[in-house]
């Protein structure tokens, strides 16, 4: 998986009610098992699709601290800090993912999750950065 966001769409009343039920199954797991890091992702990705922001948050600031050195987890948790508006620090998750080895660049430059953040100034020192990482990338060996 390339990134745990995927572009938003209204939810039916159905839709609501199942990621509701899922939402509260996989609160339960976690409450028996803090670090079940499957159901925690699965649980973060649930409140991202039901725009509850701060507690997906909350999740994947929890992730990052039982998997800080794993790529994906640093880009969801920039993710979420740029879904609620933090900035500097969606910039400094998304540059350890990337130092950690996180290379999709075509899903970041479009992720909806990372949209205001690709609009705020903290982005530009970014910006370089992934441009030399991607031409490493496309250069031969």
């Amino acid at each position: 998986m390339s990134g745990k966001k995927t572009v938003r769409k209204k939810l039916s009343r159905t839709q609501q009610r199942d990621l509701d039920v899922q939402i509260a199954f996989m609160e339960g797991l976690v409450r028996r098992d803090p670090g079940y890091v499957d159901a925690l992702q699965i649980l973060g990705d649930n409140y991202t699709r039901r725009g509850q922001y701060a507690e997906g948050l909350r999740i994947d600031e929890q992730l990052a601290n039982l998997r800080p050195e794993d790529a994906l987890v640093h880009y969801n948790l920039a993710c979420s800090l740029s879904l609620t508006s933090r900035y500097d620090e969606a910039a400094v998750a998304l540059e350890r993912a990337l130092e950690l080895g996180y290379r999709d660049f075509r899903w970041l430059a479009r992720d909806p999750d990372l949209a205001a953040l690709r609009k705020a100034p903290v982005y530009k020192r970014l910006r370089a950065q992934i441009r030399l990482l991607r031409a490493q990338e496309s250069t031969p060996r």
